[in-house]
């Protein structure tokens, strides 16, 4: 397995050194191919993602398909200039010269996906590493076996195959290919395997983007729309593959006098959604598999929690689906608040006023995501200066994910690096500096024997003293 991972890339290899992946031509074409697999094989990919996750054909198409397409005709519109070297200014320690940053391709880089999104999250870093002109390997997650065979057979038949390919398997497969040398590795998972993932990279000096999770809260303040508030919360907690997200809210702070009335604003909306029994929706994901199912059921059963429960509840093991659930004031030291959910249970931490919720926060890792609902603009700007997240998003959930001139990445225990429109081909780019100079203006104080005067005129073009320049030029 060892040695057909290392002939994997060097196949790789032998592709990039051939040059052909850094033409703007080469790029262009395969971001095309991939829009041409989106369009074409629509229907082969709701279906996998159906037999995975049990999407709905909606969530299917707006949180996975039409991600995929927007990064690639972003791409497309912007390659030309994202190619182009930056134009830089340079100093009087070198003039006369030009100066300009050019992006070079990195080489040969690994994206290993996670199985909550493995058609968006396999193919959109895939776009920013082909945008920047490097050869891929994708690994994709074995827990969405459809959607990992589906990508295998038609990245093989609609990209080039000899610089972007697929490699399926689990645990012995990654573990072969992390042993290889790569030029970047692109993560998207659990911090326990980002921790694996990290100290493989380690060993041949790797630079790796760790796409992580956390424990995102949400913060509800009481002077808000709370209709509104309670429909996005949901949105970003129950719709979005039923809380199977890494920024999907994963608990709520509120006061205890605002407790009931958020709860009763999200079990109305919550009803008028999925129905008076959401394990018959349609539109309600199902848990990805039995061994998620029994760590959701572990969480709900700690005896810390299981009077708790205000909203839901309801399981059905055969079909692997579980009710959106409400808690209200689980203790701090339950599993549910020690573990990220990754699902659809939504404890509710009640505090006496809201400011309070920020030491709460803080006294967590830094979460890849953090939201607030309020209409106080002092309460705004004391959270988004003293929360540290991935990024935020204030009086909505989620959706400072889909817009591509923000960075998606984490912080600390949540992540790091990030990507998405520009961010995606940095990511995956070297900066690379170059300066010109001609022959004219080749000054002689630089050069030994060092004298006196020579330090002089050195010390004033460093300081930038124009005046000590003129006197050391005249001898003064």
């Amino acid at each position: 397995m060892a040695l057909e991972a290392a002939k994997l890339v060097a196949g790789l290899r032998e592709t990039f050194g051939s040059g052909k992946t850094k033409s703007y031509e080469w790029r262009v074409s395969q971001l095309k191919a991939i829009v041409k697999l989106a369009d074409e094989r629509e229907k082969d990919i709701i279906g996998a993602l159906r037999s995975d996750l049990n999407k709905s054909e909606f969530e299917s198409y707006v949180h996975e398909i039409s991600g995929v397409k927007k990064s690639c005709k972003l791409a497309l519109k912007e390659l030309h200039q994202w190619m182009t070297p930056e134009k830089v200014k340079t100093s009087s320690t070198t003039f006369p010269s030009s100066a300009e940053i050019v992006s070079e391709p990195l080489g040969v880089i690994m994206v290993i996906s996670t199985w909550n999104y493995p058609f968006l999250l396999s193919l959109d870093p895939i776009v920013g590493a082909i945008s920047a002109g490097n050869t891929v390997v994708l690994k994709p997650s074995e827990i969405a076996p459809a959607t990992s065979s589906m990508l295998s057979k038609l990245i093989h038949e609609y990209m080039d195959s000899s610089a972007v390919k697929v490699v399926e398997g689990a645990v012995p497969e990654t573990t072969a290919l992390l042993e290889q040398k790569w030029d970047k590795i692109f993560y998207t998972g659990s911090c326990k395997v980002g921790r694996i993932i990290l100290a493989a990279a380690a060993k041949h000096l790797t630079p790796v983007i760790l796409e992580l999770g956390g424990k995102c809260p949400v913060v509800v303040d009481k002077n808000i729309n709370l209709e509104v508030a309670a429909r996005r919360i949901i949105s970003g907690k129950w719709c979005s593959n039923n809380g199977q997200t890494c920024v999907a809210p994963d608990y709520v702070i509120t006061t205890k006098a605002f407790a009931s009335k958020l709860i009763d604003a999200l079990i109305s909306e919550l009803e008028k959604f999925f129905g008076k029994e959401p394990l018959k929706s349609q539109d309600l994901s199902r848990i990805v598999n039995s061994n998620h199912f029994n760590r959701l059921e572990k969480l709900l059963d700690d005896e810390k929690v299981s009077d708790k429960i205000v909203h839901g509840g309801q399981r059905d093991e055969t079909n692997l689906k579980i009710a959106p659930t409400i808690l209200l004031d689980v203790p701090e030291d339950s599993l549910i608040m020690k573990e990220e959910i990754f699902g659809p249970l939504l404890p509710i931490i009640t505090v006496n006023k809201i400011e309070d919720s920020i030491s709460v926060i803080n006294a967590r890792e830094k979460p890849l995501a953090a939201y607030l609902f309020t209409d106080e603009k002092k309460l705004e700007e004391e959270f988004i200066g003293s929360v540290s997240a991935g990024g935020m998003s204030i009086n909505e959930t989620t959706l400072h994910v889909t817009d591509s001139s923000l960075p998606f990445g984490g912080v600390g225990e949540s992540g790091m690096g990030s990507y998405h429109g520009k961010f995606s081909f940095d990511a995956f780019s070297h900066k690379k500096a170059v300066l010109r100079r001609s022959f004219a203006g080749d000054a002689a104080a630089r050069y030994p024997p060092y004298t006196p005067e020579k330090l002089r005129l050195i010390k004033a073009l460093l300081d930038g003293n124009i005046l000590a320049i003129v006197r050391a030029l005249v001898g003064w």
